[in-house]
Parts: C-alpha cells; sequence; structure tokens
C-alpha cells in the first residue's frame, strides 16, 4: 500500500526534494516532513465514480459486489444521482454501514458531466469511472494496485466480460461488442491497438489528469476516447489493465442494442473532425460491411453467388468462435444477430454522420443534438 501512495505522490515528493534544494537552509529532516505530511493527507487513495440515472438495481448489486472485495486498501465510493425520477438514495443509505460512500444528487446534465461532478467532489487523488449496470469481481481493486504499481499511468482501462448469471441475450451482446473477430478487441484485449482508449464504464483517472483535460466533454456516447486522445495531447499515458474486467450487466434490448451502436457510428466521424490525426481505415470497416452485404444479396438475386459465400464464411467463423467462447449454442445463434446488428447499426451510423459532417456547414452540436449534452 505505501508503494502505491508514494507512486502516486511521485511528483509531489519530487517537489519536496526540489524545495529542499532550493532552500539550503532547511534541515533534511523538515524536507521528509513535507514529504510524509502529502502521504498523510492521502486519506482515500482510490476514489470511485459512479454516475446514476433511475436505476437502483443496478446500484445494489454494484455494492453488493463492493462488500464482497478482498482488498485491505481504504477507497470511497461517490455516487451522483443524475436527475433521477426514481431515487437510488434508499439503496445507497442501507450499505452506508458497510462502505464509505457520498450521495450527490443534482440536475441532469449527462453522464460525462456527472463523472466530472462526482470527481470534484471526490476526496481520493486516483479515480475509478464505472457504470451503474457494473458488477465488480472480488479481486477487482487488487488489481488495479498491482498494475499501478508494476507501471504507474495516469489512465487505465479494463475489459467487461459476461457473468454466468447474464440471461442468452447479454451474453451473445457482450460477445460481439468484445470479440476479436467484431471489434479487433479494442474493447480490451491486449495488444490489439497501437494506444488503447479506456472506455468509462471501467476506466481509471488520476486527479492530475483529470485537473488537466478538464475531464470529460458534453458528447455521448464519445465521451471517453475523447478524453483519451486529449490525454495522449497532453502527454499522458493510457495502459490497458487486462485483469481488472468488471462483469458489465447491459440492461438492453434488441432496439435499444441498435440504438447505442448506431449512435456509436454517428459519434466516430466527429471525432475524427476534431482529432484528425486519430483517423484510422478500420472505423470504416463496419460501414464497409454493411454495404457489401447489401451488395452481395442483390448480386445472390442476380444468380452471382460468390460475395455471398463470403459472408456466409465470416458468420460461420463467428458462430464456431462464439460457441467456444460462450459453450452455448443459443449464445452463439444469438451472437449472430448481435453481430449484425452492430454492423448494420454502427455503418449506417457512420455514413450518415460522415455525409453530413462532409456536405453541411453547420456545427456537430447542430446536425446531432441528440449526442450532445448541456453542462448544468
Amino acid at each position: 500500500m505505501l508503494l502505491t501512495q508514494l507512486r502516486l505522490l511521485k511528483i509531489k515528493t519530487n517537489t519536496c526534494f526540489n524545495l529542499l534544494s532550493v532552500k539550503k537552509s532547511h534541515s533534511i529532516l523538515s524536507g521528509f516532513f513535507i514529504a510524509f505530511q502529502y502521504i498523510c493527507e492521502m486519506q482515500n487513495d482510490f476514489s470511485f465514480i459512479i454516475p446514476v440515472y433511475n436505476r437502483p438495481n443496478e446500484i445494489e448489486e454494484l455494492l453488493l459486489s463492493f462488500t464482497k472485495l478482498t482488498t485491505k486498501s481504504k477507497y470511497e465510493i461517490v455516487i451522483i444521482e443524475d436527475g433521477s425520477t426514481v431515487s437510488s438514495k434508499p439503496i445507497v443509505d442501507s450499505f452506508s454501514s458497510q462502505l464509505n460512500i457520498s450521495y450527490y444528487f443534482k440536475e441532469n446534465s449527462g453522464p460525462g458531466d456527472s463523472r466530472n461532478y462526482g470527481m470534484q467532489n471526490a476526496k481520493g487523488n486516483y479515480f475509478i469511472i464505472l457504470d451503474s449496470d457494473c458488477i465488480l469481481p472480488i479481486h477487482y481493486l487488487n488489481e488495479v494496485e498491482k498494475e499501478l504499481n508494476n507501471e504507474y499511468v495516469d489512465c487505465f482501462g479494463g475489459p467487461d466480460t459476461a457473468d454466468d448469471a447474464f440471461t442468452n441475450l447479454q451474453k451473445a451482446i457482450n460477445f460481439s461488442m468484445t470479440a476479436f473477430i467484431t471489434t479487433g478487441g479494442i474493447r480490451g484485449k491486449e495488444n490489439s491497438v497501437n494506444k488503447f482508449q479506456p472506455r468509462s464504464f471501467n476506466m481509471g483517472l488520476s486527479k492530475k489528469a483529470f485537473i488537466a483535460t478538464k475531464g470529460f466533454g458534453d458528447i455521448h456516447p464519445g465521451e471517453d476516447p475523447d478524453l483519451s486522445i486529449r490525454l495522449w495531447q497532453l502527454g499522458f499515458k493510457t495502459k490497458l489493465f487486462s485483469k481488472a474486467y468488471v462483469y458489465h450487466k447491459r440492461r438492453i434490448s434488441w432496439s435499444k442494442f441498435y440504438k447505442q451502436v448506431n449512435k456509436f457510428g454517428k459519434v466516430r466521424p466527429i471525432l475524427n473532425a476534431w482529432h484528425p490525426k486519430t483517423k484510422k481505415l478500420t472505423y470504416w470497416f463496419p460501414s464497409i460491411f454493411t454495404l457489401g452485404f447489401i451488395v452481395s444479396i442483390l448480386l445472390l438475386i442476380l444468380n452471382i453467388p460468390f460475395a455471398f459465400y463470403l459472408f456466409c464464411v465470416y458468420y460461420a467463423v463467428a458462430f464456431v468462435s462464439a460457441l467456444l467462447s460462450t459453450k452455448n449454442i443459443l449464445v452463439a445463434i444469438q451472437s449472430i444477430i448481435a453481430i449484425t446488428i452492430q454492423f448494420f447499426g454502427y455503418g449506417v451510423g457512420f455514413l450518415k454522420s460522415t455525409l453530413y459532417l462532409t456536405i453541411s456547414n453547420k456545427t456537430p452540436e447542430q446536425l446531432f443534438p441528440e449526442l450532445f449534452f448541456k453542462s448544468k
């Protein structure tokens, strides 16, 4: 634990020693006393930041998982009620004797602004941001500390996975959202991308990095990759903590899933416009897949089946991959549906956003107001 504290306070401690070299009249003892004071001020190293909107049942499951953590480290939990009409406060209060929790209610301004609000009011100097529909495995915080001790970074992200108790639909969507064959592992596979972009369902951010960037922007979704890019521009490093995973219990249906990924597709061209150096050809893949699939159907009608056969091969590989991963044939079948919805939803959103941004003189906020929250 002391090692973690020293790493987290590296810059402050170095400042102390710089003061010693400048003010030679100060004794070595007084210099160490200053450094010791900084450590003593760290009563809560980690602050968990959790925004919630009308989902008290999710908060209950998440807080219950906190009570089972095996860590001996001190931490606080900051719950930010983002203008909910169904309050989580009774649930939070029921855990107040077991956990160190702070509860804040504010007007609805979106998850990004709510996380910023939570970090502004948190006591720790390293924030861990979670979605309310996540559940922590018992070793979660131990893995975070182990990674920070091994190689300190100001921002990390962890993967998400499905628990055995999840529904088949949740498992199928989880496979589609995390499998290498569908996303290239961008949501949490080692060595899958050159620079890992943490996602805010499971993300760590130092107080120093928060202050430097001013936290999340008003766009949603897309506020997390936007923050990662701005961190890189300021010289901060991000890293995947592959063993610090969470169980992501999405409350979702096929229609909600399509709407979600469609928004993801709309957001990416906006991020490309804001940060041109981050453009990648791979972002076009879902759109190319969507257009290619439609063309293959038309060619099949004209008795030219080759292109359609290629898609059949892809789906066959995806089915086998899902079956091996989930060991459930029903989940594997639903995974094919999830993959199709994911590609079509994202691909259509990406094409629409790209077209609108290209031909219109309006700002992204004017073109897609549904993707932006106004900070209160």
